[in-house]
């Protein structure tokens, strides 16, 4: 579905840029925009070994089973469902720690790995079970303590003060996080009651 509304979008803007004879605007922003996004991303994957490799310094000193650790108790609380030595807690842990840091591109595999060990624990069902959508909803909020991300965009447009938005950053990602939260169990306890009416 995602597909069809990008492609409608496309071709309805290209039939726009026609139509109001602004094809040539078109072009050099669709060239400008391609070669932004190659300054980019070159500039994004500095930043990114950088911080991978401090994770990976992280991991390999043991920081990062600490961390894990110290949220254990909160996050088996949150995911009543799996166990606490099932792999699909160390996984949701290790995205967590990872989206923490803002290092969306090393959760992501973590993620789908959750995900994947936690339809095992829904015994392959399609349906959603309450865990994977718990973890849904906190993944795309996302605690984060450092956005490396959009430091590194801000780095690559010379701003004046790149990582002036880490306060600023932690509040809203605090925020969404515990709203999802919020959310998730109203309407998780909405369709328990609606089932045992």
């Amino acid at each position: 579905m995602v597909n069809i509304i990008w492609v409608f979008m496309f071709v309805f803007g290209l039939l726009f840029a026609a139509i109001n004879g602004t094809m040539d605007e078109v072009n050099k922003v669709l060239f400008k925009s391609a070669q932004e996004a190659v300054v980019i991303c070159i500039g994004l994957i500095s930043i990114l070994v950088f911080w991978l490799g401090l994770m990976n310094i992280a991991k390999t000193a043991g920081l990062l089973d600490k961390l894990t650790g110290l949220f254990r108790p909160v996050v088996s609380r949150i995911f009543p469902e799996v166990p606490k030595d099932h792999p699909a807690m160390g996984y949701i842990l290790s995205n967590m720690v990872a989206n923490l840091f803002g290092l969306g591109n090393a959760a992501t595999p973590m993620g789908i790995k959750a995900m994947e060990e936690m339809k095992r624990l829904n015994n392959d069902r399609v349906e959603a079970s309450r865990s994977m959508i718990t973890f849904l909803a906190i993944n795309t909020s996302s605690l984060t303590l450092i956005p490396t991300t959009v430091i590194a965009i801000r780095m690559n447009y010379e701003s004046a003060s790149p990582t002036e938005i880490v306060g600023t950053t932690i509040i809203a990602t605090a925020c969404s996080t515990i709203s999802a939260i919020l959310i998730d169990r109203y309407f998780y306890t909405r369709r328990v009651r609606k089932r045992r009416l």
